[in-house]
């Protein structure tokens, strides 16, 4: 562009990097039976109560806990989920739809089938918005562990475990020492909660008390405490909404006895209502104990990972290092103001290196971009490291 005439002129010129950008982490994934709608091959998107009733009908006999999950999920702070209805229970004369022959592989899928034989759990795979994930009510070992390797795979979510309703203290501990996750992507709740479920239709609807499992209404719970508070606020001392008592009443010695395994107790306090009482993770590594330290890392290597996709229309050097650097340092810095990392400065709080400390020569011609990052999430002293790598333009 020549200039001729005397003026001042404005010229937009592209740096090339751009803003990371938070993910969400508050949407939810379910799998389970439904009054009606059944498609285990599909999921559907649900912005409220009234959506899913829209699409899935209420409570019935043969389909105890979905719904009322799905119900308690919104009524303690969730805004949206997906559903992945695996049967109907309103037509028990088909076989394929009669819940009595539902079995484990109706719930799970097959992990890592193509996307036209997915069903169940594994429909969630190709959703990436998905952040929590549930299977309320279910608590077959082979079931349970299915959530928490698909969870493990995809990184990018968390998985939220049920007891069965009548189990005792010793029997939730044996629960929980069946799942492992040196990553912690997983965490269980103890004991089951007394809510209104509603059944019937608009015309003759009608309401009643009775106990469900609890991972609805924790899966709302961390929704609304990711709304208010932000992902690195533990989702504990909340309190579940809706619920009139727990099934069993827990004393502090009961609470002391399940922390040691890692499961999360719900309490009652006079004076105080029904509340979350503990925040730890199934895992047995201390850096990934607590739930939202393992969901704060999910959000941070998610955001940053899907905010820096530009890099592969980049030549890989000095400049855009630098540049990747810079996008990265300044997300971290909003977080650590946000108070989502420790630290009296940025310096305490985290790092980022994208250098040639950080590739090696081969790595670099070959167009692969690692920027390793580190972050305090519980205090200054103390990082856990991860990786995020991209491939630019100059791959072969």
């Amino acid at each position: 562009m020549g200039y001729s005439t005397p003026g001042v002129y404005i010229k937009e010129i592209s740096m090339g990097a751009k803003p990371v950008t938070g993910v969400s982490t508050s949407i939810a994934g379910f799998v389970g039976i439904t009054e009606k709608g059944a498609d285990e091959e599909s999921a559907v998107f649900i912005s409220s109560w009234g959506n899913f009733t829209e699409n899935f009908g209420r409570y019935t006999t043969g389909a105890p806990y979905l719904a009322p999950a799905v119900h308690s999920f919104f009524a303690n702070g969730g805004t949206s989920c997906y559903v992945v209805s695996i049967a109907n229970a309103a037509v028990p004369d088909t076989e394929e739809a009669d819940p009595d022959t539902i079995t484990d592989i109706n719930y799970t899928g097959s992990a890592g089938a193509t996307p036209d034989k997915r069903k169940g759990l594994a429909v969630l795979e190709a959703i990436d918005e998905v952040s929590i994930i549930a299977i309320p009510g279910n608590t077959s070992s082979d079931v349970q562990k299915a959530m928490l390797t698909h969870c493990e795979t995809l990184k990018d979510r968390f998985c939220i475990f049920d007891t069965d309703e009548n189990d005792t203290i010793e029997q939730t501990k044996t629960l929980r020492n069946l799942l492992t996750s040196d990553g912690g992507y997983g965490a269980v709740y103890y004991p089951w909660i007394e809510v209104g479920v509603e059944s019937g239709n608009e015309d003759t609807l009608t309401l009643e008390s009775m106990f469900i499992p609890p991972s609805g209404a924790i899966a709302g719970i961390y929704a609304r405490s990711d709304n208010e508070k932000g992902v690195h606020k533990a989702p504990a001392n909340e309190i579940i909404r809706n619920v009139t008592r727990l099934k069993v009443n827990l004393t502090n010695s009961d609470q002391g006895t399940l922390n040691d395994v890692n499961v999360n107790c719900l309490r009652s306090f006079p004076g105080r209502g029904i509340r979350v009482w503990g925040a730890r993770t199934i895992s047995t590594d201390i850096d990934w104990r607590y739930v939202n330290v393992r969901r704060l890392f999910i959000y941070l290597e998610e955001s940053i990972d899907e905010s820096t996709q530009w890099v592969v229309f980049e030549p890989n050097n000095e400049q855009l290092w630098a540049r990747v650097t810079q996008t990265i340092n300044n997300f971290l810095t909003g977080l650590w103001r946000d108070g989502a990392l420790m630290g009296s400065s940025p310096e305490e709080a985290f790092f980022v290196r994208c250098d040639k400390t950080t590739m090696t020569p081969e790595q670099i011609a070959n167009g692969e971009l690692i920027a390793v990052i580190g972050v305090a999430p519980t205090k200054p002293a103390e990082f856990v490291i991860f990786k995020i790598a991209q491939t630019t333009i100059d791959s072969k």
